[in-house]
C-alpha cells in the first residue's frame, strides 16, 4: 500500500511514517518545515519528502492519506484530498487500527515529561529483554530512532493530549487504549485548542475511561489536578507515586537516587540525568515497568545506563569551559525544572538561557509572568522577540533575572560574544528548529577559541 503523510516532519507523524515503512508500505509525505532530527531519520528510512503542500505531490495517487493535526482546512493538500475523495485517516486512528490491536500498551501522559518518561519505559523494557515496540515524540539516544515495531506484545507510546486532526478534535491519546498509564502532571497548556485546564482534565477523564479494570494508572499523589480527574471516576488499579513507590534523592542534582516499593529498598539509580523532574520521570517508569514483570532492581540497573533523549539537555559541545546544550523546554514549569537541575549540578558557574517562545500558548502570552519567574536559576536570559508576544517586554522588566529581548537568532548571536568566557553553560530552549541557532552558537564558540589560540 502507498501511504502519503501530510505533516510528515512532526515528531508524531515522522515516527508513524517509520512504522508504516517497517510494515512494508511505500511511504511518502510532505511538510513545510523540514529540519533534523526528524528529517534525518526519514531520509535514512528511505522515505521521500515533498517540500510544501502543492498538488504535484499527488501525481502518483496514494492508496491512503494520513493527515497530521497541524493540517487545517484551506491547506492546498488537504483541499485536494477532500475534493478528489481520496481515502484519509488521522495518525492516531491509523496507529490504533494497524498496530495496537493485541498489544499491551504502556502510555506516558501529562503536561511535562512525556517524551523522557516514554523513552525510559522503552529502555527499561529493552534492558529486561522485552523487545518492545514504541512511538515517541523524540529520539531516545539508547535507540537512535523515535519509533520501531518491536518483537513482543508490548508497545510504548507517548500519549499526547493535543487534538487528533482537523476532523477529529478529541485528544490523540484517546485512540491508544493503554493498559498501563502514567499521568505525570497536569497544567494549563495548548491555549490554541483548550480554553482552560478543566477542558484538558475532561480529555484525561475520557482517557481514564479507556483503561481496563485489570490495567493500572500511575500518578503523583500530590498533583491536585490529576486527583480531580481521578475523582470523576476510575475503574482501574491506582498506584500513587510518592506513596506506593517513592524516591529518596542521594545527590541534590538528582544524579543518584534510591527507589522504594512500599518500605522495601529495591535499587539505586546512578545516571547522567539531572533535576528532580527526571527523578520523578524515572520513578514513574520503574513503577510502570514493574507492573508488567520487570523487577525494581533490573529497572534501576537499566536507568543507570539510560543515555537520555535528543534535545533534552543534550550536550552539543564543551569548548574551553563553555558547554552548549539543546533543550526542548517551552513551558514555564519545564523551563524552571530544567534550569534548577542544571543549577544544582554546576553550582555558581554562569548559566545563560536562550529561549524561543514558539508554541501557540507561549506566543499568546498566557504564561508571561510565570515565564520570567521560571528563569530564576539562570544568570542571564536572552528571549527571542521574533516569536514573542507584545506583553513580554513589560513582564521582563519585572523579571528577577537579567534579561534581554532579541529580534531573532542573529541578534542573539550578536549579543553572545561578551558572555562566552568559561566556565559557562549556554542552554538553548525551543521546541522548533530556532533558525539553526544551536550549531551557530557551537561554531561561534569554536571560532573564538581558535582565534585565541592562533599565534600573534
Amino acid at each position: 500500500m502507498h501511504i502519503h503523510i501530510l505533516g510528515i516532519c512532526g515528531t508524531f507523524m515522522g515516527s508513524l511514517a517509520q512504522l508504516a515503512k517497517a510494515l512494508g508500505h511505500t511511504v511518502t509525505g510532505s511538510d513545510a518545515n523540514v529540519y533534523p532530527p526528524m528529517s534525518t531519520q526519514l531520509e535514512a528510512a528511505g522515505i521521500g519528502i515533498y517540500e510544501g503542500f502543492g498538488e504535484e505531490q499527488f501525481a502518483t495517487a496514494p492508496d491512503l492519506v494520513v493527515i497530521g493535526n497541524a493540517m487545517s482546512r484551506g491547506n492546498p493538500a488537504v483541499e485536494y484530498v477532500l475534493e478528489r475523495g481520496l481515502p484519509y485517516v488521522s495518525g492516531p486512528e491509523w496507529l490504533c487500527r494497524e498496530l495496537l490491536p493485541g498489544k499491551w500498551v504502556l502510555a506516558a501522559s501529562g503536561t511535562h515529561g512525556k517524551t523522557t518518561t516514554a523513552s525510559m519505559l522503552a529502555w527499561i523494557l529493552e534492558y529486561a529483554g522485552f523487545e518492545p515496540g514504541f512511538l515517541i515524540g523524540g529520539v531516545p539516544r539508547d535507540f537512535g530512532c523515535s519509533a520501531r515495531l518491536g518483537k513482543s506484545d508490548f508497545f510504548v507510546v507517548e500519549a499526547d493530549e493535543y487534538d487528533t486532526a482537523f476532523f477529529d478534535k478529541r485528544s490523540k491519546f484517546l485512540h491508544y487504549r493503554p493498559r498501563t498509564l502514567i499521568i505525570n502532571n497536569l497544567e494549563y497548556d495548548h491555549a490554541d485548542i483548550f480554553p482552560d485546564l478543566a477542558a484538558i482534565q475532561t480529555q484525561f477523564h475520557h482517557l481514564i475511561r479507556t483503561v481496563p479494570a485489570g490495567g493500572s494508572i500511575f500518578y503523583w499523589q500530590d498533583e491536585a489536578a490529576v486527583e480531580a480527574v481521578l475523582a470523576r471516576g476510575c475503574w482501574s488499579q491506582r498506584v500513587a507515586l510518592g506513596i506506593d513507590w517513592r524516591a529518596e534523592v542521594v545527590s541534590a542534582s538528582g544524579e543518584c537516587f534510591r527507589v522504594f516499593h512500599g518500605s522495601e529498598l529495591v535499587g539505586e539509580v546512578a545516571w547522567e540525568q539531572t533535576g528532580q523532574h527526571n527523578v520523578a520521570n524515572g520513578l514513574a517508569a520503574i513503577a510502570a515497568c514493574h507492573s508488567v514483570g520487570v523487577t525494581g532492581a533490573d529497572a534501576c540497573a537499566a536507568l543507570s545506563r539510560f543515555q537520555g533523549v535528543k534535545r533534552r539537555m543534550e550536550l552539543l559541545a564543551d569548548i574551553d569551559g563553555i558547554r552548549v546544550y539543546d533543550d526542548f523546554a517551552h513551558h514555564p514549569t519545564a523551563i524552571a525544572t530544567t534550569l534548577a537541575g542544571l543549577r544544582a549540578q554546576v553550582g555558581e558557574e554562569r548559566i545563560v538561557a536562550i529561549i524561543e517562545l514558539r508554541s501557540n500558548t507561549m506566543k499568546a502570552g498566557v504564561h508571561n509572568h510565570a515565564l520570567c519567574q521560571a528563569t530564576s536559576d539562570a544568570d542571564l536570559v536572552l528571549w527571542s522577540q521574533a516569536a514573542a508576544n507584545p506583553e513580554l517586554a513589560e513582564a521582563i522588566h519585572q523579571s528577577p533575572t537579567p534579561a534581554k529581548l532579541c529580534d531573532g537568532p542573529e541578534a542573539i548571536l550578536s549579543a553572545l560574544p561578551p558572555l562566552l568566557t568559561g566556565p559557562a553553560h549556554v542552554v538553548v530552549m525551543s521546541n522548533g528548529g530556532f533558525g539553526g541557532i544551536h550549531q551557530k552558537i557551537v561554531d561561534l564558540v569554536g571560532n573564538r577559541q581558535q582565534a585565541q589560540e592562533a599565534p600573534a
